[in-house]
């Protein structure tokens, strides 16, 4: 036991003389560790040890999606559509359509797709809570496949407009609807793309600029609510890319801005009433781009400005490359046409263009749609125009050069609308109508008001200035 303790006080003894005699031969260094950002706990409020970029739209990302589907489940509704029809041997076929439809106010306003309720004798909207009411068409609007309904309710729950525009490709949203009848179906996706034109109605006025998603929608989500993560309308459902009649991971919507501003306008007036530029346009390629000399592909070519028309007397020209609309960039003729669209006849909008490679700005009053009448809020110019738009063609009054050039008086068809009844008379435009039913014809505004007198069988007489001889078109009004 005592050899062990000699053993250890002389090891420590050792040591001790070992350390003091390194001290003095060698001299004390210090050495500092320098860090360029203090170190944080992850806890700490004033962190910057992760910095995340600042957001450019108002949307969430949440870890879910109930949120956004509790405010807009109750407010979409199923509506059926009873159809009747004569069949072959006359007797009288009854059928349905359904869909669906969102509450756009607490008084029992509804919006919904045209197709929807397109034909329909008798409409019944089911409300999320299963209530039933019969419901009355107040307009519709064939140009964006778009319709407004009411129904005698009040206190409804119903969703709140956001801004279409604001909308992003990759953010998340959600499709409210009855797909198969399957009430209050929620499904989501992202946004995939905005300005889509895919080409389904049939008006050759259509506008179609849809925000495409790949939340699933199927048959029976027509008219149901597209949603932001914060529960704001941002679309109605309206259409899918479909192979095999279902849902393939294509769905498209017509934006909230456009459809707010149709919906108002068939509340107001029972029809809509849409600015019009007096333009033919198309989109700028790589080899317009280059022929013209600009930076970048982007912007609308304007191909034809309409004599007297809302763009001619801002002094746009042909050729000049159109890149806003108040402020917003255009790079195509679905988002130019969804632009203008949200306009009325009067309103004044600022386009941006280039011309000649300089960058220049305009003011534009808004004129009648298809450009029949020059923007005016009288009775008389709202009949005018809807007789023009009924029949489907568009006119302006001969300049006095051309009178002069073709030694006649008459009126010039600007544009023909596909499907409408001017075009199934294989009528063209650049045509000078100079009679009507016998009676001559100097300009637009009697022929208007012949047209609005005359009723049954009319036939339309005049020339084309390249073609010799004397052509006439015949249809019913009725």
């Amino acid at each position: 036991m005592k050899n062990i303790l000699l053993v250890v006080i002389a090891s420590l003894l050792s040591a001790f003389i070992a350390v003091t005699a390194y001290r003095q031969v060698v001299p004390i260094q210090q050495v500092i560790i320098r860090e360029a950002t203090p170190a944080t706990f992850a806890s700490d409020k004033n962190s910057t040890a992760i910095t995340n970029p600042k957001r450019h739209f108002l949307s969430s990302t949440p870890a879910d999606f109930i949120a956004s589907a509790n405010a807009a489940t109750p407010a979409v509704v199923f509506i059926e559509s009873s159809i009747s029809s004569n069949n072959f041997w006359g007797r009288e076929s009854y059928g349905s359509s359904t869909g669906s439809g969102v509450i756009i106010s607490n008084d029992g306003y509804i919006a919904t797709n045209n197709h929807v309720i397109e034909d329909g004798k008798q409409i019944t909207v089911t409300l999320n809570d299963n209530r039933e009411f019969k419901a009355k068409v107040l307009g519709t609007d064939p140009t964006t496949d778009l319709a407004l309904l009411k129904i005698e309710a009040k206190n409804l729950e119903h969703v709140e407009f956001g801004n279409s525009d604001s909308v992003s490709v990759g953010e998340w949203v959600l499709a409210v609807g009855n797909p198969f009848r399957l009430q209050s179906t929620v499904t989501a996706g992202i946004v995939s793309a905005k300005a889509r034109n895919i080409n389904i109605l049939q008006d050759q006025a259509g506008i179609e600029s849809f925000i495409q998603t790949d939340a699933a929608v199927n048959p029976g989500n027509s008219g149901g609510a597209l949603v932001n993560t914060n529960g704001e309308l941002i679309g109605i459902n309206t259409a899918i890319i479909t192979y095999s009649g279902q849902y393939e991971g294509f769905s498209f919507a017509i934006p909230s801005n456009l459809a707010r501003k149709v919906l108002t306008d068939l509340r107001e007036f029972g029809k809509v009433r849409r600015g019009w530029l007096g333009v033919e346009i198309t989109p700028i390629t790589d080899g317009l781009a280059k022929e013209l000399g600009l930076k970048k592909v982007a912007g609308i070519l304007l191909q034809k400005v309409i004599v007297n028309g809302a763009a001619e007397e801002s002094g746009l020209k042909p050729n000049d490359v159109l890149i806003s609309v108040d402020g917003i960039e255009t790079n195509s003729t679905p988002q130019f046409m969804e632009l203008v669209g949200q306009f009325r006849p009067g309103d004044e909008i600022e386009i941006g263009y280039y011309r000649k490679g300089k960058l220049q700005s305009t003011k534009v009053i808004l004129g009648e749609r298809q450009n029949t009448i020059l923007a005016s809020s009288s009775d008389d110019a709202i009949e005018n125009a809807e007789i023009m738009e009924d029949l489907g063609f568009a006119v302006r009054d001969l300049t006095e050069e051309e009178k002069t050039k073709l030694k006649s008086d008459g009126v010039m068809v600007e544009r023909i609308f596909r499907g409408s009844k001017i075009a199934r008379t294989n009528m063209e435009e650049n045509y000078i109508i100079t009679e009507i039913n016998g009676k001559e014809i100097n300009d637009k505004n009697q022929l208007v008001s012949e047209l609005n007198r005359q009723s049954g069988m009319i036939v339309l007489k005049g020339f084309y200035e390249k073609f010799p001889g004397e052509y006439p078109y015949a249809f019913n009004k009725d």
